[in-house]
């Protein structure tokens, strides 16, 4: 029973995080019905950017303190995922209002590769790490509880709380303020938000935005469990079965698919793998992704996209 309680531990720490990831997804499309394809890329992005500038502020300022690096390089890389944020919206997208799904998501691919290529010149391609102070030693709890006790990665752990916290203060952002009241109009339906008055382009800055935050957190989680390499953009877009799972216009969705995910990865890996020679964790979400997209295609709470045409 410990064994078992420490795989599902693990899988909702890991599904946290890819909740987090889908969050970007979900948040774009229901404001403005683009998926974007580019939200891996923006996580790579922001970790790039928070990685090198912890290295550079102390240098730069002479101030040698991780605290101070890293709260620096968060709010330094904070603003500069607005400013993509803005440009995106600005100089792309406001272009493509009312064009085909496939536009939009071509638009989206065409960002994805000018993001990294602009990462790697501003950056550089090397593997940086990102040194925020998460513990990499496990610990053992419930030792009077469980024979052996249950092993817990602290690192897992609070990086799923960061995913958790990111996740409710969303929450309370969408339901409790003015701004995430008009957010939440304008995705319920474009036609009547504008009607009252809600300004569309200004909205879908903000949404962009806010996936621009969200996709820093996730890149500082990751980068700091993995390290910041180029492949950082490969491991976030694994949030996309979660999107499918969940459904693409849901924020619960997302979080549950992920969850979903995380632990049915775990526990496949670790039940099934060794009857069928392991690797099950590599592709199990995607399987499972694709018997929802028979069986269900909006997902789990998503509404069917023809409703909101």
């Amino acid at each position: 029973m410990g064994f078992f309680l420490e795989t599902l531990l693990g899988g909702l720490m890991a599904g946290m995080l890819y909740s987090l990831v889908a969050l970007g997804f979900v948040l774009i499309f229901k404001a403005s019905g683009v998926f974007n394809f580019a939200q891996g890329a923006m996580v790579l992005f922001g970790a790039l950017a928070m990685a090198r500038f912890a290295e550079w502020l102390p240098a730069w300022t002479g101030i040698d303190s991780r605290l101070f690096a890293n709260v620096g390089a968060f709010l330094i890389a904070g603003a500069i995922m607005f400013v993509v944020a803005w440009l995106i919206e600005f100089l792309v997208l406001r272009h493509l209002v009312n064009q085909e799904g496939a536009t939009l998501l071509m638009a989206t691919l065409g960002i994805t590769y000018f993001l990294e290529g602009v990462g790697q010149t501003l950056f550089g391609s090397s593997i940086y790490k990102i040194d925020i102070g998460m513990p990499k030693d496990p610990v053992i709890a419930f030792e009077s509880t469980f024979q052996g006790g249950i092993l817990i990665n602290k690192e897992d752990l609070i990086a799923a709380l960061i995913a958790a916290a990111m996740v409710a203060l969303l929450s309370v952002f969408f339901q409790k303020t003015g701004t995430g009241r008009a957010l939440r109009a304008v995705a319920d339906d474009h036609q009547a938000a504008q009607s009252i008055g809600i300004p569309l382009n200004r909205i879908w800055v903000i949404v962009w935005c806010v996936a621009g935050v969200v996709a820093l957190v996730a890149g500082m989680i990751w980068g700091s469990k993995l390290g910041v390499q180029f492949s950082l953009a490969t491991v976030a877009l694994r949030a996309l079965p979660v999107v499918i799972l969940g459904g693409l216009t849901s924020v619960p969705g997302a979080i549950l698919g992920g969850l979903i995910i995380g632990v049915g990865e775990k526990l496949s890996e670790v039940y099934i793998g060794p009857l069928v020679g392991g690797g099950i964790e590599i592709w199990f979400a995607y399987v499972l992704a694709l018997a929802f997209l028979l069986v269900r295609p909006q997902g789990l709470f998503g509404e069917k996209i023809i409703d909101r045409v």
